[in-house]
């Protein structure tokens, strides 16, 4: 591959004001590229609202239904997520008669998912050149048959994006497991993994402990390892909320981000004109993974001068909240602080300047997102962020606590409906009563260890309920080389991916309603949930006339390949689907 002078890496100055008016004009110009623009409007104003559709881009909370905008409850990524989903091309039959699988290769990932929405079940038979087309029955015999001949439950994958809503994913591992394995990776493995692990261990509740309004509350908001101006910048909003009752806040990154120098509000034209409202009070550059030294050498800071002053430390909440104190103490005792510091990258007076924001505030909420979950030591980062908020009584009140910020839309609906390869054992009891059925106690493989299982040939099958694995896993081309030698390769999506033209010796792409469209059965419009950062579930319903008439939806996909695989056990379903 070659490249031109205009590829080179480019290094600026960032931008220091974020949103305005240009994210509007970025909006109106991806739907009159993506869609029709009477269709994409009308997207636009159900899209996070109460009897609209929830937004397909990320799982950042809405507000109460009195709170919300009418005009614009969505941010610029929401807009390009729906305007996508909604484009009006289709590509099924004649596409893939014109286009092979190896001339689909040399295609970049933006390229395949451009051409549009898949408008029909697509079957590559081993030994095939092209992807060709076949009716829903007999997708569904070819899943059946491909999975039914394994010797082993556990030579399949079943791996979830974090975009499959509550119903699906609900589904999907109930017919996984009465097909009789664990083997449930997901998105979440990847991401937010490290959060769950944590925070199970020191709050009992691997979520988020606030809900929206408590961001605004907070006396003090620590972000690390996460930019919502890019990922989430629907919580710019609240930040600014936050800022204009009071609050500060502190962001730690190792990149500078526009969003926390300056943010014009895109439903304030008011707003648009100077430099905006300043978000962050502290900016502290931490080197790279320096985190955790970074909150360690805070605490130790808070102790020494806990020695000095009792009430830094709320002892009373301390004593009646948790436990192993005291050794705590002992540790913070013989930590070295200088080496703490070296670590962390933070020059001594900022880590001060932190500290008395920290000692000052009553409410503390510290979020965080990948910048920290990715790390190897990313659980002991979060314990860490857990004792600082408990040695200020900032957790289980208004205006405090945990706030992990998810990514994918549904990724943590999709755990709490079963999407998991170590499910507890209360989880798998009561599947059991509920639906009359043994369910696999072996624990199932990871992400990494889908991958890992797949090249050593110990897993022959690998079906994905939504998202691009070859892409989102790490090391493209183990993964490549990981799902070639798959013997058969199924996908649920709505556009082409890198996925369903890296595939196994056979392979399925099967096309799915997106979340904005109509999805009509005999039993009337269907309408499904998922479960945002807060924890919170809401209800999701499409709109739109489907953008090709032989649509499935995802629950109806999941349910067709499970009746077809179990035949006489599909009764464990408890589902009926017309």
């Amino acid at each position: 591959m070659s490249f031109k002078k205009s590829d080179e890496l480019k290094i600026t100055e960032p931008k220091k004001v974020a949103v305005g008016f240009p994210a509007i004009a970025s909006v109106g110009y991806r739907i009159w590229e993506e869609t029709y623009v009477g269709r994409g409007v009308k997207t636009m104003f159900k899209l996070n609202q109460v009897k609209g559709y929830d937004c397909p881009s990320c799982a950042w909370p809405d507000p109460d239904p009195s709170e919300r905008s009418l005009i614009a409850e969505y941010c610029e990524n929401g807009a390009k997520a729906v305007a996508w989903e909604a484009s009006k091309e289709t590509i099924g039959a004649e596409f893939f008669a014109e286009n092979s699988i190896k001339e689909l290769l040399t295609k970049s990932n933006y390229w395949l998912e451009k051409q549009g929405r898949l408008n029909s079940p697509m079957y590559l038979p081993q030994g095939g050149t092209h992807y060709q087309t076949v009716t829903w029955e007999k997708a569904f015999e070819i899943a059946a048959h491909e999975l039914n001949k394994l010797n082993d439950p556990d030579e399949a994958i079943f791996y979830t994006s974090g975009r499959a809503s509550n119903e699906a994913a609900f589904c999907y591992q109930l017919f996984v497991r009465q097909f009789g394995t664990n083997n449930l990776p997901d998105c979440s493995n990847m991401c937010h993994e490290a959060t769950g692990v944590a925070l199970s261990e020191t709050t009992g509740i691997g979520k988020a402990s606030v809900k929206l309004d408590d961001i605004s509350q907070t006396d003090l908001l620590l972000i690390f390892g996460q930019n919502p101006g890019t990922n989430a910048p629907r919580m710019l909003t609240e930040l600014q909320k936050l800022k204009q009752n009071g609050g500060k806040i502190i962001a730690v990154n190792p990149m500078p981000e526009t969003g926390f120098m300056g943010f014009k509000h895109p439903q304030k034209p008011w707003e648009w004109v100077g430099d905006g409202t300043p978000l962050q009070d502290l900016y502290l550059q931490v080197k790279i993974n320096g985190d955790l030294a970074l909150v360690k050498a805070i605490l130790v800071l808070l102790y020494r001068k806990q020695k000095i002053d009792a009430s830094i430390f709320d002892e009373a909440f301390i004593s009646k909240h948790s436990t192993g104190y005291s050794e705590f103490l002992a540790q913070l005792a013989n930590a070295d602080y200088d080496d703490l510091v070296q670590q962390s990258g933070i020059a001594v007076a900022e880590i001060e300047k932190a500290a008395a924001y920290i000692i000052d505030a009553k409410k503390i909420i510290i979020a965080w997102a990948m910048g920290i979950t990715q790390h190897t030591n990313g659980e002991d980062t979060i314990r860490e962020f857990v004792n600082l908020l408990l040695v200020k009584g900032s957790i289980a009140k208004p205006g405090a606590g945990t706030l992990p910020v998810r990514g994918h839309s549904n990724v943590q609906g999709d755990r709490t409906m079963g999407i998991w390869e170590k499910s507890p054992e209360s989880f798998l009891s009561s599947l059991e009563k509920a639906f009359d059925f043994k369910a696999p106690r072996e624990h199932g493989v990871t992400a990494v260890e889908a991958v890992e299982h797949l090249v050593a040939k110990k897993s022959k099958v690998f079906v994905g309920l939504g998202g691009n694995f070859v892409h989102a896993a790490p090391d493209t081309s183990l993964v490549e080389q990981a799902m070639n030698d798959a013997d058969f390769t199924m996908h649920i999506a709505t556009k082409l991916n890198r996925s369903h033209v890296v595939h196994g010796k056979s392979a399925l792409i099967l096309p799915c309603l997106g979340r904005t469209e109509i999805d009509e059965t005999s039993k009337g419009k269907q309408f499904i949930t998922t479960e945002d950062t807060a924890g919170r579930v809401r209800m999701s319903m499409g709109d739109l006339t489907p953008v090709a008439p032989n649509l499935k939806s995802e629950v109806a996909i999941v349910c067709g390949i499970a009746a077809a695989t179990l035949k006489e056990k599909q009764k464990c379903l408890g589902i009926i689907f017309q």
